[in-house]
């Protein structure tokens, strides 16, 4: 995913990809702010799966550390390609389109929730990642991110997550 991302930065026949992606999603009609919200799902879902008495892999002050950890590595991943590479918006609007700081957010929690509940039910799993994708689609539907950005940020997300699973 983040290897994808990256060649979207100078890649034409992935840059037309991303071109096309947009314009199929007619960029001038009403957009919706709900990509703001669903990104932290998955994480109130793990918090509140073990509120509910649901066992995770791990008790919840571990389980705050690695989802500590995994911001920390995500947030820096994130800040430090938007500052080096200057990606234009497909609205123009800015010049931090690369890579999507949303969509690492929200893979971040859905491997979060994955790693803490996915023993217990598939479905958790399969809802947690649900919700990250339609983030990202979301993004680009908002004229936010181009499919390059968004596949980047999914890579960054699901990476930070287990970076930190591996050093916890």
């Amino acid at each position: 995913l983040i290897t994808y991302g990256v060649l979207g930065i100078k890649n034409d026949p992935i840059k037309q990809w991303d071109l096309d992606m947009r314009n199929r999603f007619k960029p001038h009609r009403t957009k919706t702010p709900i990509d703001d919200y669903t990104l932290f799902l998955p994480i109130a879902a793990v918090y509140g799966l073990n509120i509910s008495g649901i066992e995770g892999r791990n008790n919840i002050l571990d389980r705050t550390v690695i989802l500590g950890t995994s911001s920390l590595f995500m947030y820096a991943s994130v800040n430090l390609i938007k500052n080096n590479t200057n990606i234009k918006r497909p609205s123009g609007r800015s010049q931090s389109s690369f890579p999507s700081g949303h969509t690492a957010i929200s893979f971040m929690a859905a491997e979060f929730l994955h790693q803490e509940y996915g023993h217990v039910s598939a479905w958790y799993s399969i809802g947690g990642y649900t919700v990250a994708a339609a983030t990202g689609f979301l993004r680009m539907y908002n004229d936010k991110h181009w499919l390059s950005d968004v596949a980047a940020g999914a890579g960054i997300g699901i990476l930070s997550t287990k970076i930190a699973y591996w050093l916890h």
